[in-house]
């Protein structure tokens, strides 16, 4: 399945190469929505918010209230959940599902006291773990901190406090290179939970691919650029 994403800095959708550079900005974020509006899922991240600098919480909770009102699709809200309290709130505009990346590491390694706390407070349905990677190793904090851990290392671990993974392949984000199913086949083997691939992806065909090994793929610069062949 593929699942369109609407990245949100300053106010406006945007697409970044490897989480930096802005490669795009559209100010018409409500437009973006509606050239996706055929499609079950939408991811809504907060970048500003990940990297700690702001947040666009009233256009997040509006992007919510009409993908589902208007257009009966589902909504998965990542970008800077950090906190339970702040979990819950966006949890409360609407969100079908919550994604935490960073939160969920401390000292190098997993944050279970976190984890603990936050399936106390929000159902194990609602929560998908981000697992991004560069060069091989997690990193977190809009992508700015490398761990020496890799994803398919801690899956497992991991597994038993959400509903599934979001893996994003850092060095390829935004660059229409193709994705690394060689990678994404590996995550497969480590885990039994649903993931959701992301970075690089530019061919129907490689969604076909990553649907068949049982995985969504999250698709960003490709819809943006009219260019998904």
């Amino acid at each position: 399945m593929l699942i369109p994403c609407i990245d949100l800095q300053g106010g406006q959708a945007v697409q970044l190469v490897h989480g930096r550079k802005r490669e795009l900005a559209v100010a018409d974020v409500f437009g973006v929505l509606e050239k996706f509006n055929k499609y079950p899922w939408l991811h809504v991240i907060d970048l500003d918010a990940a990297v700690g600098k702001g947040a666009n919480n009233d256009l997040v909770r509006n992007l919510c209230a009409k993908a589902r009102n208007d257009f009966g699709m589902k909504v998965r809200v990542g970008g800077g959940i950090r906190t339970i309290s702040r979990a819950q709130e966006v949890a409360g505009w609407g969100a079908d599902q919550i994604i935490v990346g960073s939160a969920v590491f401390q000292g190098g390694k997993v944050n279970v006291r976190f984890l603990q706390e936050l399936t106390e407070n929000i159902p194990r349905e609602k929560i998908v773990i981000a697992l991004d990677t560069a060069r091989g190793k997690i990193t977190i904090h809009g992508w700015r901190k490398r761990l020496t851990l890799k994803a398919e290392e801690v899956m497992a671990q991991l597994e038993f406090y959400c509903a599934g993974f979001l893996c994003t392949d850092v060095d390829r984000e935004g660059t229409m290179t193709g994705a690394n199913l060689n990678w994404f086949h590996k995550l497969r083997s480590a885990t039994s939970h649903p993931i959701i691939a992301a970075g690089g992806i530019k061919t129907r065909s490689e969604i076909a691919a990553l649907e068949k090994a049982g995985m969504d793929a999250a698709v960003g610069m490709a819809m943006y650029k009219n260019q998904l062949r």
